[in-house]
């Protein structure tokens, strides 16, 4: 096992089921839809923290002038479907880290990687340099705390799953993290001891 966490082949659907609310379409209209959902936050008086897992979903963000100012940390690997992407992060962020996170897997030290950038409260974009992003949405939801009128928010894009006995479609995953969901990652953690 060495120094990563590996997802055996036989519980891998159930990292694929989506952690939160999965807000289905184009990338204009789930974009829509996510900041409809963020002004009734608003208005109820929360306070918005955003922590965003993967290429598209950081690069449709920092876009947008409304959901950019929310942004706290962005995971990116810098590839989206096996293509290398640009994503302009000029003047955005206070820190620039860099690790590794090897694909299907989620390195041990990333765990405690992640629970300092969250307890820093610095604007940060974690860049992965080899190896991928996705499996970080686990320990990142596990890292972040439980506030009264904060909502922490982790936002990932969810790839289309047609393989299984109940199609996911493509879209972008909001997940207001709560005690609940928490507990369901610590649950999949147990999955990849």
């Amino acid at each position: 096992m060495g120094n990563n966490y590996t997802i055996p082949e036989e519980e891998r659907h159930r990292f694929a089921q989506p952690l939160g609310k999965l807000i289905s379409g184009t990338r204009e209209e789930t974009l829509q839809e996510v900041e409809e959902i963020i002004k009734g936050y608003l208005e109820a008086n929360y306070s918005l923290n955003f922590y965003i897992v993967g290429d598209i979903v950081t690069k449709d963000f920092l876009a947008n002038e409304f959901l950019k100012t929310h942004v706290k940390l962005c995971i990116i690997d810098e590839m989206t479907q096996r293509n290398k992407i640009q994503i302009d992060t000029r003047g955005i962020f206070e820190e620039i880290i860099e690790t590794i996170n090897p694909k299907g897997k989620i390195r041990k030290e990333n765990f405690l990687l992640l629970e300092n950038i969250v307890n820093s409260k610095k604007k940060t974009l974690l860049r992965i340099t080899e190896g991928e992003e996705d499996l970080l949405v686990i320990p990142l939801v596990v890292a972040l705390p439980i506030e009264e009128q904060v909502k922490n928010i982790v936002f990932y894009g969810q790839p289309p799953v047609t393989d299984s006995r109940n199609p996911i479609p493509e879209g972008i995953v909001l997940v207001d993290v709560n005690k609940k969901i928490q507990k369901i990652c610590k649950q999949l953690i147990q999955f990849i001891l």
